[in-house]
C-alpha cells in the first residue's frame, strides 16, 4: 500500500476514528499496530515476518541488556548480527554472488555461482536501523529498555512513517507512544494541510518530470545539454518526490498525535557539504553521524584519521542506499566533497578563500556539485555513465533541441512551484498575522492542492523513489 491511493486514506480515518475512541496509551498502540500490520503486509503478508523478528529481537536484546548488563556486549552483537544479517540477506546477498562470479570469470575461473533472486522487502533498510538504533543506545546507557511489547512495536512499526522514514529514535518516539495521545482539531487541520502539501509534492512536481527524465536516461547518446537538463530535472524530481514522502508520513503522525522528526530544510540552499547533510534526509545523516561516524572518531584524531571516518561513512550511507556500484560511488564522491573542501578551509590562505564567501557564491557551487552527485546516483548503469564523459558539446538535432527545452522549461515551472509551497507554509504562520481574513487564503490553499493533485493523478501511480531502498 503506498500514500497516493484510495486505501491508504480509508486506514488512516479509521486510524484516526479508533484512536480517538480508545480509552488509553496500550489500545491506541494497539490499533497503531494492527493498522501498520495492513498497511506493510497490503500485498506481500510475508513482509510481516520479518517485521516481526526485527521487533522481538530488540525488544528481547534490550531487556536482557538490562537483567544482565554485563553480558551487554555479547547482546548487542547479536542485535548486530540479527539486523544486518537481514539486511545483508535481502538487499545485498545477490550483489555480492554476482561480483564474486564476476571476479572468478575475470580471473579465468570457472563460476557456476548464481543469484537467488531475492525480492528486496519495501522499507526493511529503515526499520531495521531504526529497531539497532534503539539497541545501540541501550548499550550506551541513554535509554532504559521498554517492558512494554505493544508499545515497542507501535514505535518500530508506525505505518506512516515504516517504510520511508523518517528515522526515529526510541528516546524521541516512544515517550510520544507511552501516553495517551489527543486527536484535536488543530492536529488534523495541520497535518491534513501538511499531508495534502507532501501529496502535491508527490503527484504534481515528482511524477510529471519522472516520465521525461526516465526517457532521458534510457537513451543510449543524449546530449551533454539533454542529458545536463534531465539531471537538473532529477534534482527536482528525487526533492518532491522524498521530502512529499515525509510530509505526507508527518502530517499523518500529526493527525494521530504524534510529531515525527523534520527530515529536509531546504537542502539546494546548502553553502557546503556538510551544509547539505544536514539539511537532506536528517534522520539519516544524523543515525550515520551519531552510530558509525562519531564511533570511529570524528573530527577529534587529526586531519588523516578524519578523513577515514568520512571516508567510511559516506561509503556506508552509498551502499545503504542499494546494491549497486554507482551508490558506492556516489558515497565516495561525496566523502570526497567532505574532504577536499574541509582540507581547503584548514590549508587556503584567507586571500585564496575570499572569492567564495558571498552565500550566492557558495550555494552555487554547492548545487552544481549535488547535481553531478545526484547523476551518479540516478544512472545505475556503470558503462553508460561513463560514456557521458564523451557525450557531444553540441545542441544536437532539432528534437534533441525541442526535448531539452521543454524539459528546462518544465523543471523550472515545477521547481519554482515547489520553492514557492515550501517558502509559503514556512512563513505563513507569520504572515496570516498581518492579514484581516487568513482562513479565506488557506481555504484557496487547500482548494489549490485537491486541484492540482486531482488534475495530475494517473491511474498509475508511480512508488516513492525510496520505497526501493
Amino acid at each position: 500500500m503506498t500514500f497516493i491511493q484510495l486505501e491508504f486514506v480509508l486506514l488512516l480515518l479509521g486510524t484516526l476514528l479508533l484512536t480517538g475512541l480508545a480509552r488509553d496509551a496500550r489500545t491506541q498502540n494497539l490499533v497503531l499496530v494492527v493498522a501498520s500490520c495492513v498497511f506493510y503486509g497490503w500485498v506481500h503478508p510475508w513482509f510481516l515476518g520479518l517485521l516481526a523478528f526485527s521487533t522481538l529481537l530488540d525488544f528481547g536484546v534490550g531487556l536482557a541488556m538490562a537483567r544482565w548488563p554485563q553480558r551487554k556486549g555479547a547482546l548487542l552483537a547479536l542485535s548486530l548480527a540479527g539486523n544486518l544479517g537481514l539486511l545483508g540477506t535481502f538487499k545485498y546477498l545477490d550483489f555480492f554472488v554476482a561480483n564474486v562470479a564476476q571476479l572468478l570469470e575475470a580471473l579465468g575461473l570457472q563460476a557456476s555461482v548464481h543469484t537467488l533472486g531475492i525480492f528486496l522487502p519495501a522499507g526493511i533498510s529503515f526499520f531495521t536501523f531504526q529497531t539497532l538504533s534503539y539497541s545501540l543506545d541501550i548499550y550506551r546507557g541513554r535509554l532504559q529498555p521498554s517492558r512494554d511489547l505493544v508499545s515497542y512495536a507501535a514505535f518500530v512499526s508506525m505505518f506512516p512513517q515504516l517504510v520511508a522514514g523518517p528515522i526515529e529514535r526510541a528516546r524521541d518516539l516512544l515517550p510520544q507512544l507511552e501516553v495517551r495521545r489527543q486527536v484535536t482539531g488543530r492536529g488534523l487541520r495541520s497535518g491534513a494541510e501538511l499531508a495534502l502539501w507532501g501529496a502535491t509534492k508527490k503527484v504534481v512536481v515528482a511524477d510529471t518530470l519522472a516520465p521525461y527524465v526516465d526517457r532521458v536516461f534510457a537513451m543510449e547518446a543524449p546530449t551533454a545539454a539533454l542529458l545536463a537538463a534531465a539531471t537538473l530535472g532529477f534534482c527536482v524530481q528525487i526533492l518532491a518526490d522524498f521530502s512529499g514522502y515525509t510530509d505526507i508520513a508527518r502530517g499523518s503522525a500529526r493527525m494521530l498525535g504524534v510529531e515525527l522528526r523534520e527530515n529536509f530544510r531546504r537542502p539546494y540552499l546548502a553553502r557546503s557539504p556538510s551544509d547539505f547533510w544536514r539539511r537532506w534526509h536528517i534522520s539519516l545523516s544524523s543515525w550515520f553521524h551519531e552510530y558509525v561516524y562519531v564511533p570511529l572518531g570524528g573530527s577529534r584524531q587529526g586531519a588523516l584519521k578524519t578523513a577515514g571516518a568520512v571516508s567510511a561513512t559516506m561509503l556506508l550511507s552509498g551502499l545503504w542506499h542499494g546494491a549497486s556500484w554507482n551508490f558506492v560511488l556516489w558515497g565516495a564522491y561525496h566523502a570526497l566533497l567532505l574532504v577536499a573542501v574541509r582540507e581547503a578551509g584548514r590549508r587556503l590562505p584567507p586571500a585564496a578563500r575570499a572569492p567564495f564567501r558571498p552565500a550566492w557564491v557558495q550555494i552555487s557551487l554547492m548545487y552544481l556539485a549535488t547535481c553531478l552527485g545526484w547523476l551518479i546516483f540516478r544512472q545505475r548503469d556503470l558503462d553508460k555513465l561513463l560514456s557521458y564523459v564523451d557525450l557531444p558539446l553540441g545542441a544536437g538535432s532539432p528534437e534533441h533541441q525541442a526535448a531539452t527545452a521543454i524539459l528546462l522549461v518544465l523543471t523550472g515551472l515545477l521547481g519554482g512551484l515547489l520553492a514557492l509551497g515550501d517558502r509559503t507554509r514556512e512563513h505563513w504562520p507569520r504572515w496570516r498575522e498581518r492579514l484581516p481574513r487568513p482562513e479565506v487564503l488557506s481555504g484557496l490553499g487547500w482548494g489549490l492542492m485537491v486541484t492540482l493533485v486531482l488534475l495530475f493523478s494517473r491511474d498509475a501511480a508511480r512508488d516513492f523513489i525510496y520505497f526501493r531502498f
